[in-house]
């Protein structure tokens, strides 16, 4: 249970952060331990703005960061056709490396600003 209390830790602490901005939409992240999800939420009107996880993706990739480097740019792809272009990211009490990583940096390639 101890790990599973830094992670409610965690993620107490960084969204407290967030509720600073509200203006920007959140980017939260969901991982498993097959998929990884991503979507941008408008926390102002409770809407889920833009969606993508790596079950929307072909089945080619076995390596699971470079599937979520391509969550993270599917995800700034489908941003920028809603003209979102800054989010807060939120990494869901996730520790920031491994897959959760590489979905920021694909996020950030693909246009995303945070």
């Amino acid at each position: 249970m101890k790990g599973l209390d830094k992670k409610i830790q965690r993620k107490r602490r960084t969204r407290a952060k967030m509720l600073k901005s509200k203006s920007r939409p959140r980017l939260s992240v969901f991982r498993s331990n097959k998929q990884i999800y991503a979507q941008i939420i408008d926390d102002v009107k409770r809407k889920t703005l833009v969606s993508f996880s790596s079950k929307d993706l072909a089945k080619a990739e076995k390596d699971s960061l470079a599937v979520a480097k391509a969550v993270g740019e599917g995800l700034a792809k489908k941003a920028k056709v809603k003209k979102i272009k800054e989010v807060v990211f939120d990494r869901s009490g996730y520790k920031y490396h491994g897959r959760v990583k590489a979905l920021a940096e694909g996020a950030r390639e693909g246009g995303l600003k945070f």
